[in-house]
């Protein structure tokens, strides 16, 4: 199926998809980020980093809340671009 063929709800599935992908990856790095702040935090609040690293926690989390939230409005756009049962059997 070409680009010129794809039908809104292939372009917002293609979408959902990669956004999906990317709340993957990004709460695998919160998981990750979180992990080495619980190994670090005494020693980066000696090097006075551990505010700069909470700082970036908090924007990773941020990121991972803002992609749900696009997500969830995908699929409710997905879901009233789906074609009627009536149409999906004519075709």
């Amino acid at each position: 199926m070409s680009a010129d063929t794809k039908t809104p709800l292939d372009h917002v599935n293609t979408t959902l998809n990669q956004l999906k992908e990317m709340r993957h990856y990004a709460k695998n790095y919160v998981e990750q980020l979180t992990g080495q702040w619980l190994l670090f935090d005494g020693e980066l609040k000696k090097l006075k980093q551990a505010q700069r690293i909470e700082e970036l926690m908090v924007r990773q989390g941020e990121l991972y809340e803002a992609l749900d939230k696009e997500i969830a409005e995908l699929e409710e756009l997905a879901t009233s671009l789906q074609p009627a049962p009536e149409d999906a059997a004519a075709q």
